[in-house]
């Protein structure tokens, strides 16, 4: 296959920091106008609700999100992800919006003469090339992971994202089901992330997050989860588990939390709960080794969480 030249004009995108936004105009991936966006307060900062609620605004950097001790103690899964992701500078300027809204990390999208679906192509050319860190569950014509770190966990905690247009969205609505391979998100055109809500955390609930990676230090996971449950009695009273880098959107890995919930945290239920985080796999070719890596995550992390 010859990669074709990406022709098609780009409307305009939103500017925050700019982390991401920047690479890909350096690039020449992104050409179009820019919108600055302007900080409002209800963009910049943490509300807590009297009843345990929180909102976070679009503008709170990442490295906000991750040191903040409230947020440690009350949405712990949450707090360690943006701990997990990029390096400490990154981490310093990148917004929870952004984080968000970023465009996808696919070394073909990020070519600025390949044609891909994301840029007007008429296909996904990693589905028949290099797709060494595409995705194991293939759920439509693009393979590239969701970049979104942030998004795995938010799903984690049932989050509702909220926007200029269409007030709360939940996760799902705002990354959809994979079957779109043309867009990284559903949002609208003139449509901008305003801030995330998060619901009441759970009484006695603990939560940790795992990344795998092919380096030490700032590479893009692999495989990441996200785990949350309560044990009361020995017993997986409340369990959650969402999986980052296998799809083309944020996932919950339902049958794992199907099998435990309700159940003894004991170590055999949990190697067998570990081996349903594969339900409905359909690796790439070059990506059955995330399965590995996705079932040895879960089990870690449920064993950590069960004792």
């Amino acid at each position: 296959m010859t990669p074709a030249t990406m022709t098609t004009a780009q409307g305009p995108e939103f500017r925050a920091a700019g982390t991401d936004l920047s690479e890909r105009r350096r690039s020449g991936v992104s050409t179009g106008p820019l919108i600055d966006i302007a900080a409002q307060p209800d963009m910049t900062s943490m509300l807590w609700g009297a009843d345990g609620t929180l909102r976070i605004g679009a503008f709170t950097t990442i490295a906000a999100i991750a040191s903040d001790s409230r947020i440690a103690a009350a949405y712990p899964g949450l707090a360690a992800s943006a701990q997990g992701l990029a390096t400490p500078q990154i981490r310093h300027l990148a917004t929870l919006g952004g984080n968000l809204a970023q465009r996808s990390r696919c070394w073909y999208y990020r070519n600025p003469q390949i044609a891909c679906l994301k840029k007007g192509g008429s296909d996904c050319p990693a589905r028949t090339g290099n797709h060494l860190y595409g995705v194991a569950f293939d759920l439509g014509p693009c393979v590239a992971p969701h970049p979104s770190t942030l998004a795995a966990a938010l799903l984690a905690y049932d989050a509702s994202v909220l926007t200029n247009q269409r007030g709360c969205l939940t996760i799902a609505d705002l990354f959809g089901d994979g079957s779109d391979g043309t867009a990284d998100n559903a949002l609208r055109p003139g449509e901008l992330i305003k801030g995330v809500e998060l619901p009441v955390a759970l009484t006695g609930e603990r939560a940790l997050y795992k990344r795998a990676i092919s380096r030490t230090h700032a590479e893009w996971p692999l495989v990441e989860i996200c785990a949350r449950a309560v044990v009361k009695d020995g017993a997986f009273q409340f369990i959650r588990l969402t999986a980052g880098g296998i799809a083309p959107v944020p996932l919950r890995l339902a049958a794992v939390e199907t099998a435990l919930q309700g159940q003894p945290a004991s170590a055999a239920n949990i190697a067998s709960a570990a081996g349903l985080a594969a339900s409905g796999a359909k690796p790439l070719p070059m990506t059955g080794y995330k399965l590995d890596l996705l079932q040895g995550l879960v089990q870690d992390l449920l064993e950590r969480l069960a004792t």
